[in-house]
């Protein structure tokens, strides 16, 4: 499904109830597994879900990962996690122990290994693969998500939960979730804003020349559902024919 919203604030609003329809659907399963994505437009949803929901939410049931990170440490500038919790969890009742960060300062093979392991423990098994509830994603303007690069494909179709990547202009090492636990969440929600994505989003969406070689091409939940949250600029060249808010 695709949703075009006709401002980032329409966007977040609407996640944020989003979020609360999928929490209100599953109460009685227990706890409800989150991976959270690094990005702006992530930002303004933690913003407006810290301003606007810390009453409508239950947040005590809420299991909180990152479905990427890069190798740095929990307080620097580049940390999805610190973003995170300085715009979200510092402002909300999620307890510390159902917050579950990827150690980007930790050597990254070794990390993914545990990350992979504690995500296999605490995320409810769907033949035998852990299912998230729901997964926040982005789409890069060269076609990545979470951390699968252009040039790193082979993850999207790793044995493994977690891999570490490397972003192919800084050289930076990063830690991301791959294919496999990627396309076994029940709910995968990607989040694009600006018109600097408007023609990678249609590519990717439209299935348009090139789009093979996207990594945000192969997002595809087996048994879940796939949302695209899109404002006015991502969505500037789609066929709006093709499409309805």
């Amino acid at each position: 499904m695709i949703r075009i919203f006709n401002s980032t604030e329409d966007l977040a609003r609407f996640f944020a109830l989003h979020l609360e329809t999928l929490m209100t659907k599953n109460a009685e399963s227990g706890p409800f597994s989150i991976a959270l994505s690094g990005g702006s437009t992530p930002k303004k949803i933690f913003d407006h879900l810290a301003a606007n929901c810390r009453n409508t939410i239950d947040w005590n049931r809420l299991l909180v990962f990152w479905g990427d990170e890069r190798c740095v440490p929990p307080g620097d500038n580049e940390s999805n996690f610190r973003m995170a919790r300085e715009a979200l969890l510092d402002h909300v009742p999620v307890p510390s122990i159902n917050i579950f960060r990827i150690h980007g300062e930790h050597a990254p093979v070794p990390e993914s290994k545990r990350y992979s392991d504690l995500v296999m423990e605490k995320v409810p098994l769907k033949d035998n693969i852990p299912a998230f509830d729901l997964l926040m994603l982005g789409l890069g303007d060269d076609g990545h998500t979470a951390s699968i690069f252009p040039d790193s494909m082979h993850l999207l179709i790793s044995d493994k939960l977690f891999e570490v990547s490397e972003n192919p202009y800084s050289g930076q090492k990063r830690i991301t979730a791959t294919g496999k636990i990627i396309n076994h969440a029940k709910n995968v929600v990607f989040l694009v804003t600006g018109k600097a994505k408007a023609e990678v989003a249609a590519r990717v969406i439209e299935k348009r020349e090139g789009w093979e070689t996207l990594p945000a091409s192969m997002v595809y939940p087996e048994n879940g559902e796939l949302l695209w949250l899109l404002d006015r600029e991502a969505a500037l060249k789609l066929d709006n024919s093709k499409h309805h808010e």
